[in-house]
């Protein structure tokens, strides 16, 4: 009876480490896909920002200004 006992927990606990397992991989694989996606995004907004910085240098730049004043 005993040895029985001491099967079924062991047989829970590996289940449990099993199922455990698998959890710990797809929340890592969610936090991945996440961090991935965040970096696109990061990248993407720092383009436009990069963009605008040289529109606005461009309005800025004394030649440019002296360029619209004379027309």
């Amino acid at each position: 009876m005993r040895f029985r006992f001491c099967f079924i927990f062991v047989v829970f606990y590996f289940t449990v480490i099993l199922i455990l397992t698998v959890y710990l991989r797809s929340t890592d694989d969610r936090i991945f896909y996440k961090l991935c996606t965040a970096n696109a995004k990061q990248g993407q907004v720092k383009q436009q920002l990069w963009q605008k910085q040289l529109q606005l240098e461009s309005l800025i730049n004394p030649v440019a200004v002296s360029q619209h004043i004379d027309y």
